[in-house]
Formats: C-alpha cells, structure tokens, sequence
C-alpha cells in the first residue's frame, strides 16, 4: 500500500511538472527603454502581458527587459530577433517611418487616447498596404500627449525662444522648431534631464508628464502649457514577424485581439493621464506653471506659425503610394468622432 502510495505522489508531482514546464510554450521578451515609472512601464507593459497570458491560455508568456540602448536600435533588435517585441519613437528613423506622421502635426489633437485611436484607424485604412513596416510585425501605434515648454526661463512671448537652446526629438516638431527659430540640439528624450541640468539646453520639447517620469521639476524654472500642445510624438510597438509567424494561428488571433487599436488606445491612455501627474509634480516642486487659454497671444501666434505643416506632411509622404490628404481628412473626422463620444 505505500509503495502503492508513492508511486501516487511520484505520477502526480511528475504530471504537475510536466503542466507547469508547458504551460508557457512561448516567452516573448519585450525591450523596454523608459524608466520603472513611466506609464508604458507601470501600465502599459503589465496589461497587455495580463491580456496576452490570459488570450493565449497561458501558452504564451511575456517578460519585459530593460534595453540599454539607443531607442533608435530597438527596430534593428526585433527584427533582426535580439528581442521579440519593442517599441520606439518613429521619428527617431527618418525616412524610414513616414505616415504616421499625420498625428504629429501641430493643433491635430488635445488627448493622447483620441489621437492613437485615431492614428490605428488611419494606419488600416490608408498606410498598411504601404508597408512601411516590413521586416517587423505591427502590433500597435499611439502618441504620447501634447509636446509642451518645460524651460530654465520663463516664456512671456515666443520670442523669449528666439536662439534658445532646445532639445528635440525628431519629426514634424523639427520644422515648428525651426520656425520658432530655437538652435535645435537633437536627442533622445530620456536624455533631457541630464542635458538641462548640464546646461547644454535650455529647455526641452515634451509632454508634460516628464516634470514627474524624467524629473524635469528638478531642473525646470517654468512650464508653459499650450492648449493642443506645440506637437506630439508617434509610436509603434512591433514584434519579430518571424516569432509571430512560428506562433499558433489560435495564439497569433489571441495576441491581435488584444493589440492593434484596443493595445493601442490602452498605451494613449495611460501616456495622456500621466500629463496630470507631471503637472502636479511640477506645482509641488515650484515650477512656475502657465496654462495659456485660446485668445492668448502666444497661442495665437503658434497657430499663426504652424500654418502649411500639414501640407509639409502630405509632400513628404509623396514617395508612399498613399492618398495622403484623403488620409489626413479622415484622421481629422476620427478624432471629431472619437472626442464627440467621449
């Protein structure tokens, strides 16, 4: 009877070892490049990990890893397998990613969430045909929330900007930058704390929820709120088209029924509240914080400024076989709906 009970206990551990060795039968590592606190860290990352376990049944696991490297790279390391999921800013490969642009056009959006909906619905309609993601698996798109003035002097006029040093991270915000006739100094934006605090820029080009994630309240004087901001970034989050194309068609649907525009509308969500926790950081710290209404006149000659970018946009994706202004009127109608809905 106890040999009998033994042998019991041996089959069942030996069976409960066996379920728990395959009860992931694929682990995605995911390269991220912000830090712990940053929404796509604390929130993003850790939903969709819940979302794709639970989709697939466990038969996929997902580890996220810190990436050291340039965010620039995190393309070259999906595709070329080092990672099998990342994300980055597009703008940081010009030429590569041009479409996406469409959201980064000044005065398009006031809310990360309408603005990354808004740029999936897009992305299917009009880009994806294109192909500008070959070699790597699209898993979604979204934009951070509007680009802001985090300073080290205060703003009364846009030519207080006149010749001021600003750090910049690439795309349609280079050609507004330009305008506002800044020296623009080109660098990733996890970089922007160190450069101010160093004295190499006066200020940065970011969403205001960096006061808090990149503790720009520490080496900021003023932040100078505009009311659809001064820009705003494009992301993609892809994935190694060869792991995906390896997977289960049952897991490969799973994984997409929790990305595309639901993955990508969690990411601008979660960027766009976070601009509240950064302004409230910057009041506790004494960052002098300036919301600027519509009739301003700093507002007003920003917009003045920003006119024709749009047009900028639709010329330089001349080389996509895309109807471009059909594009940009449709994005335009998805944010009108997407906010109406709200």
């Amino acid at each position: 009877m106890m040999n009998f009970k033994k042998s019991l206990l041996c089959v069942t551990a030996g069976a409960v070892l066996s379920l728990s060795a395959t009860a992931a039968e694929t682990t995605l590592r995911v390269a991220t490049w912000l830090p712990p606190t940053n929404p796509q860290n604390a929130t993003v990352w850790p939903t969709w990990k819940k979302w794709v376990e639970e989709a697939t049944e466990g038969r996929v696991e997902v580890v996220i890893e810190n990436y050291t490297g340039h965010p620039k790279t995190i393309y070259d390391a999906v595709e070329d397998g080092i990672y099998d999921v990342g994300f980055s800013v597009e703008a940081y490969l010009p030429g590569r990613f041009k479409l996406s642009g469409v959201a980064e056009i000044p005065g398009e959006i006031t809310d990360a969430e309408t603005g990354s909906v808004a740029l999936w619905r897009t992305y299917k309609d009009y880009f994806e045909a294109a192909d500008e993601y070959e070699g790597l698996h699209l898993l979604g798109l979204f934009v951070h929330g509007p680009g802001q003035l985090h300073t080290k002097f205060p703003v009364n006029s846009l030519d207080d900007l006149k010749g001021k040093k600003m750090r910049i991270g690439g795309g349609l915000i280079n050609d507004l930058a330009e305008r506002l006739e800044v020296t623009p100094v080109s660098a990733p934006s996890p970089k922007s704390y160190e450069m101010m605090q160093q004295g190499v820029v006066d200020g940065t080009f970011l969403p205001a929820q960096e006061q808090k994630f990149f503790r720009l309240s520490e080496v900021s004087t003023d932040l100078t709120l505009f009311p659809k901001g001064l820009y705003t970034t494009a992301f993609s989050i892809v994935m190694n088209p060869d792991v995906f194309e390896d997977l289960s068609k049952e897991d490969q649907q799973a994984i997409m029924s929790v990305s595309g525009e639901r993955l990508s509308q969690l990411a601008g969500a979660a960027w766009g509240k976070a601009d509240d926790n950064g302004i409230l950081e910057a009041k506790e710290k004494g960052v002098n914080v300036v919301f600027l209404a519509e009739n301003d006149q700093r507002v007003k000659d920003l917009n003045k400024l920003a006119e024709g970018i749009d047009q900028l946009w639709i010329n330089s994706v001349a080389d996509r076989d895309v109807d471009a202004k059909a594009a940009l009127a449709d994005f335009r109608k998805y944010v009108n709906e997407i906010d109406s809905q709200k």
